[in-house]
């Protein structure tokens, strides 16, 4: 038997048409994949920014009503809330307690996943005082509110300042 010259019994490998055509497929599935993984990649961030802000919230009313049951010093014309986000993390002292032990509201200050990687936690959020209007936030002389401070607007098309 002789062999003719494209003849491919006993040779291995493949054509070049074969890997052109293996490397377009792959380059168009890869083309699909990019976009969906960027919008994973920002609905994480998303999610994290909701679970952030909800913790930071809820951390800020557990401390009014601490403040006002007591159990935390509160001077005359004082709204509740606390004078800085770093003592939700850093501790209060309990007035009703015998010890003074310090009360904590949060482990740590949750990070804002839009901030700047080198942004300390507490400073990456935006401050809201208890005397600003909603509508427009100013830091002053305590924090009833924090906020993103990205200009990215978010999936569901409302700014993240705003959440």
């Amino acid at each position: 038997m002789t062999l003719r010259p494209f003849d491919r019994a006993g040779q291995r490998g493949f054509t070049l048409m074969e890997l052109v055509v293996t490397l377009a497929l792959l380059g168009l599935v890869a083309l699909l994949a990019a976009p969906l993984a960027e919008l994973s990649f920002k609905r994480a961030q998303e999610q994290a920014l909701r679970v952030a802000l909800r913790e930071i919230r809820g951390a800020l009313d557990q401390y009014r009503a601490a403040a006002e049951q007591g159990l935390i010093e509160r001077k005359v014309g004082d709204s509740g809330y606390p004078p800085e986000l770093e003592i939700l993390a850093s501790g209060v002292r309990n007035q009703k307690s015998a010890g003074h032990e310090p009360i904590y509201f949060l482990r740590r200050i949750p990070r804002d996943p839009f901030a700047s990687p080198q942004t300390a936690p507490a400073a990456g959020w935006g401050l809201r005082s208890y005397a600003s209007p909603a509508d427009s936030p100013a830091a002053g002389a305590d924090v009833f509110d924090v906020y993103s401070q990205s200009s990215a607007t978010g999936l569901d098309g409302r700014p993240y300042r705003e959440w």
